[in-house]
């Protein structure tokens, strides 16, 4: 059983940057597809950025083009958000994912518990 367990999320202002990480354990880490995701108060949960297990694929939501930036170090079993500029429109809940087939479109296979993410303007 895969477990995925996130970190690093917290308070910022806007125009700051937050690396968030997720620890994966058990299963073959290098081989999964990787996302991120995040669910505002009332609001859907949403895709923020996917990695493909061998990084030829890699995706971003409109909103964190450009801001974002998703990376994995295998060596660790880990893998981060990197997120610069942030908006207090990125105020949410950030969930990480990972797809055991390597790709990064839905469905995903294992998810964290998920992380506060709230920017102040």
């Amino acid at each position: 059983q895969v477990q995925l367990v996130e970190s690093g999320g917290g308070l910022v202002q806007a125009g700051g940057s937050l690396r968030l990480s997720c620890a994966a354990s058990g299963g073959t880490f290098a081989s999964y597809g990787l996302g991120w995701f995040r669910q505002a108060p009332g609001k859907e949960r949403e895709f923020v950025a996917g990695r493909s297990w061998s990084g030829i694929r890699i995706r971003y939501a409109d909103s964190v083009k450009g801001r974002f930036a998703i990376s994995r170090d295998n060596a660790k079993n880990t893998f981060y958000l990197q997120m610069n500029s942030l908006k207090p429109e990125d105020t949410a809940v950030y969930y990480c994912a990972a797809k055991t087939t390597g790709g990064i479109l839905e469905p995903y296979d294992y998810w964290g518990q998920g992380t506060q993410v709230t920017v102040s303007s």
